[in-house]
């Protein structure tokens, strides 16, 4: 079964998506940003994640969605890493702003989307295929076309957010493996962003799966881990109970 979003969760998530740009970035850059979301809003707002059912969020909307969720895992995941002890030489800034635009390719150009709704009723029931990808678009990876509409639309990106963008796909694309296998340490990745990336995108992609194996929606609550039975706490009780009476006065 397809799981879609309500035209009003499209609406609240397009919302929150406005929201993160105005609260995280200023200046000129802002405005750039603002004026290419509001370009592609209309295409943007309802433009799936993926082409095929089981991989994620290939429905109307999930971009938007799978995009925010990303950014949400970036941020669990950048401070799970800062509590930990790793370097972190890069700016929360840095961090949205590559999250936010690592899958911005899948819009398209400027002129057409990146997927069109698949029109074989076959392949849709028997392999999933929602979406095929538009055979009038000039070839490039996503990330490319990403760079692409950031640049047209005259957006800067420091180092940081083009190695973090480049690199949010890992080892799942072959272009990035002399970025991660280095061999030697001056060859090595000189900020962590990438890998927090990686593991946001791999978390929010992974999650999104199995919202769709449960056949729950996008925004719903996540099922929460069972809390631990009454039995066990109890029995934890007894023993300090039984430690404090043989060693204690």
């Amino acid at each position: 079964m397809i799981r879609e979003l309500t035209s009003e969760q499209i609406v609240d998530n397009w919302g929150d998506l406005i929201d993160l740009i105005n609260k995280t970035f200023d200046g000129e850059r802002k405005e750039k940003l603002l004026k290419m979301y509001d370009y592609f809003e209309e295409r943007m707002s309802i433009a799936p994640a993926s082409g095929r059912e089981h991989y994620h969020n290939a429905y109307a909307g999930g971009y938007v969605d799978h995009v925010l969720h990303v950014v949400k895992c970036a941020k669990q995941i950048y401070e799970l890493w800062e509590e930990n002890g790793a370097t972190i030489n890069f700016t929360e800034e840095e961090l949205v702003f590559s999250a936010l635009h690592h899958d911005l390719g899948k819009v398209g150009d400027l002129a057409e989307d990146y997927y069109t709704i698949n029109d074989s009723e076959w392949h849709r029931k028997n392999q999933g295929l929602i979406y095929k990808h538009n055979p009038n678009l000039q070839y490039m990876t996503v990330t490319d076309r990403a760079m692409f509409l950031l640049q047209h639309f005259g957006i800067n990106m420091s180092e940081n957010e083009y190695i973090g963008l480049k690199l949010t796909d890992g080892l799942y694309e072959e272009a990035n493996k002399s970025y991660f296998i280095g061999w030697t340490p001056d060859r090595s990745l000189k900020t962590n962003i990438a890998y927090i990336l990686h593991q946001a995108d791999m978390m929010a992609t992974h999650i999104e799966f199995d919202r769709w194996k449960r056949g729950t929606y996008a925004n719903e609550e996540a099922i929460k881990p069972k809390p631990k039975k009454k039995e066990v706490s109890e029995q934890s009780k007894k023993a300090n109970d039984l430690f404090k009476e043989l060693f204690n006065d």
